[in-house]
């Protein structure tokens, strides 16, 4: 075997067809492809070549352009619908740059010039293998960069933290059943994005969610804005209305703060899930209704249950698919790919071009606690896209009041014996292991972060074994 033994990535040799009218150069050609591990076949014109690419799917064609019959430009015209991505390559003894020209606008990949030496052929398909290579790695890094995107995504959410990657998982899941679903988390955390993202991931997504807030709706109103009413029902029902449960029949119902929720609607609730009949306020018929019920709380309901406040079988046929939202505080690795989410989004709200956030902004941003949750971190970015002056954003640009972390957490080996160096050495190691955690392991955005060096962050990874 020799330097250009060519395989492809099965093992098998690839295939070349070679179309030349002079039978010595078809003749020698084929002694060297073959000599070089190709499995050749050839044809004496354009006819017989547009044959063999009928029957037999190509690497690579060495075609000659002057030939009777069919020159190897009608060939190229021909052939083109049949030989997708096989490489051609254009050979001519009266060529001219036109004719090269001509000959790659019909999509040929290159053109040499007969007569030629034989390291030239082996050169021209040895840079046409590079190139075929280069499209492969190209397709396959695009295909790695789709699913880290279907990772990273769920709805109209971003998230790269184990923690949220689960959650994405469980609610793609939990979107193809039609049953109750509850979420549960803290203000802002993105209750009603992810039931959006069950809703529309699901095969109701064609029709209608209707999202309601359990506590932003006085008591007296809540159940008739939920089950609708007859006319004359009550002082000014002037006419039949229908109830959010109708409305969003066929699709989903969301009830937020469902906490918030009245006993005595906690009862009709319940006959909804258990009956999918509804009764409008003022009539004596029951309606069916098929919806499907999503809700979320940020209280915790079992506590509730215990104080008398929620009934406890309501709450079974509620939980019986429960999703957790862990707060922002607990998953700072979201924190840079969130702003940089928002940072998008904001910048072509405000027809804005801020191309990054500053390490020191960055760092404000991690050591936040973030009450508010995702809320709270998309308000400060757009405050802080609003106020910029520069193309980066700043710690000035940021609220003042910020609530930050209170005061880093020391290891416990810092405290070991009496010496700085060792100290040192500890924290150090902490911070490049938070560091790389915030960034999800890339190293340039880590090394900024830190303010060092690319490769002084990489020699104290290495020092330290530090293995994220």
């Amino acid at each position: 075997m020799n330097e250009y033994d060519v395989h492809n990535t099965e093992g098998a040799a690839k295939r070349l067809l070679i179309i030349d009218d002079e039978e010595n150069m078809r003749h020698m050609l084929s002694k060297l492809m073959k000599k070089s591990g190709y499995a050749v076949d050839t044809a004496p014109d354009g006819y017989e070549g547009l044959n063999k690419v009928d029957q037999n799917q190509y690497d690579y064609i060495l075609c000659d352009i002057k030939m009777p019959n069919m020159d190897g430009m009608e060939f190229l015209k021909q052939a083109r619908a049949k030989i997708g991505s096989t490489t051609v390559i254009m050979m001519s003894a009266y060529g001219t740059i036109g004719t090269a020209i001509e000959a790659i606008k019909q999509g040929a990949y290159d053109y040499i010039s007969k007569p030629f030496k034989t390291d030239e052929v082996h050169l021209v398909l040895k840079k046409a293998e590079e190139r075929e290579r280069l499209k492969r790695e190209n397709i396959q890094l695009k295909e790695r960069i789709r699913k880290i995107g279907e990772n990273y995504n769920f709805g109209n959410m971003v998230a790269q933290s184990k923690a949220m990657r689960s959650v994405f998982t469980l609610a793609e899941k939990v979107a193809q059943y039609n049953t109750t679903v509850l979420i549960s988390g803290e203000s802002g955390t993105g209750k009603e994005l992810i039931a959006k993202g069950v809703h529309f991931a699901g095969a109701r997504s064609a029709k209608p969610f209707v999202p309601v807030n359990c506590g932003g709706i006085p008591e007296n109103l809540l159940e008739s804005e939920l089950f609708g009413y007859k006319k004359g029902a009550f002082t000014g029902a002037d006419r039949n209305k229908k109830g959010l449960f109708e409305e969003a029949d066929g699709g989903t119902l969301f009830l937020d703060e469902i906490g918030e929720l009245p006993p005595s609607l906690q009862v009709k609730l319940l006959r909804v899930l258990q009956e999918n009949e509804i009764r409008p306020i003022g009539d004596s018929k029951t309606k069916k209704v098929d919806v499907r019920v999503i809700t979320a709380t940020s209280k915790n309901l079992e506590d509730e249950i215990k104080t008398g406040a929620f009934r406890e079988d309501l709450f079974y046929r509620l939980n019986v698919l429960p999703i957790k939202l862990p707060p922002l505080r607990e998953r700072p690795e979201d924190v840079p790919l969130l702003s940089q989410h928002f940072l998008a989004c904001f910048n072509k709200r405000f027809g804005k071009n801020i191309k990054e956030i500053a390490p020191a902004a960055m760092s404000l941003l991690l050591e936040s606690k973030w009450p508010g949750n995702v809320r709270e971190l998309e308000n400060a970015m757009e405050r802080a896209v609003v106020l910029a002056e520069d193309t980066i954003l700043k710690p000035e640009n940021f609220p003042a009041g910020l609530t930050v972390k209170a005061g880093v957490e020391m290891p416990a080996d810092v405290f070991d014996g009496y010496s700085l160096k060792n100290a040192h050495k500890v924290m150090e190691k902490e911070l490049i292991t938070k560091a790389l955690i915030a960034t999800g392991g890339n190293r340039t955005k880590a090394g900024e972060l830190l303010e060092i060096s690319y490769p002084s962050l990489l020699s104290k990874i290495k020092a330290y074994k530090i293995t994220i």
